[in-house]
């Protein structure tokens, strides 16, 4: 493809100066979109693996009383058909979770903290909150239990609009990715419109100077698009460091792995052959309709 002898002097066009930069451009773009892209679809996996199939009871400290309430609150978890495993969370556990979002220093007050228990659901249980609820207040008064699902339903549900939204960004840089190549295209024949007049009178064919074209674009997308890419990595790389440098335990690690970074690598050649068929395409399109 590349060695290919050329009777079109292609590669002096001024076009091949500024076509692999918009397509690096467009490269840079789609590999920031497609990374989000993985990252969302893996964080909502593991919300929804993680959170789907477990409860929260809260309990309001009641002084002398706490112990003797919590044990009530376990025996009415443990003997509710469909309830896997109900675990109280000590003080300890308790202040590690609340550390990221209040800071040690508000840790070492004497906050008035709730009582809580973590409760697993068995597969596929189906479990009436609100009677559950009303028969825990009778042993424990003010005791709220926290439905996990309908809070991950909302954040899956937004993680799922940004997805599309990211989708849509990919799908925008594929549309204008082909029509700079169009535009590119065009502008080339109408500056060697004399020489294809000249190979198509010694009996050269559409498809052979079609794929003089072809060839140039594929080239100059592969060299914008490995540019782009390797603009990208180091964003990627940053944006994670700065994530991990949080510390914050509120959102989950994520990390691309082999698989992830395979599909990005990928992405410099699907734009490379995108602009390949649409140079192509143009150039039969438009030769058609000149003679």
């Amino acid at each position: 493809m590349f060695t290919r002898r050329t009777d079109l002097q292609l590669e002096r066009d001024s076009l091949g100066r500024f076509l692999p930069w918009l397509i690096a451009f467009m490269v840079y773009l789609s590999v920031l979109a497609f990374a989000g892209l993985l990252a969302l679809d893996d964080i909502a996996t593991r919300w929804d693996r993680g959170m789907s199939g477990s409860l929260t009871v809260q309990m309001a400290p009641s002084g002398a009383d706490d112990d003797k309430q919590i044990e009530a609150v376990l025996k009415v978890l443990n003997s509710t058909p469909g309830i896997g495993s109900a675990k109280f969370l000590d003080q300890g556990k308790l202040m590690a979770l609340l550390e990221p979002w209040l800071g040690s220093e508000a840790l070492d007050a004497d906050l008035p903290l709730p009582r809580l228990v973590d409760v697993t659901l068995d597969a596929d249980a189906d479990i009436n909150i609100a009677a559950l609820e009303r028969r825990l207040k009778v042993v424990a008064p003010g005791a709220v239990v926290d439905d996990h699902g309908v809070w991950l339903e909302h954040l899956i549900n937004l993680i799922q609009t940004v997805k599309a939204l990211a989708l849509a960004v990919l799908v925008f840089i594929a549309m204008a990715t082909t029509a700079t190549v169009i535009f590119a295209t065009r502008t080339g024949l109408a500056i060697h419109h004399e020489a294809i007049e000249v190979l198509h009178l010694i009996g050269a064919q559409d498809s052979y100077i079609a794929r003089q074209f072809a060839s140039r674009a594929l080239m100059l997308g592969l060299r914008g698009g490995i540019f782009g890419l390797l603009l990208a990595l180091p964003t990627i790389w940053g944006i994670g460091t700065l994530a991990r440098s949080l510390q914050s335990g509120l959102l989950p690690e994520f990390s691309l792995g082999l698989g992830h970074w395979a599909v990005l690598a990928c992405l410099p050649v699907v734009v490379a052959l995108i602009a390949m068929i649409s140079a192509r395409l143009t150039v039969m399109r438009t030769l058609a309709r000149m003679l």
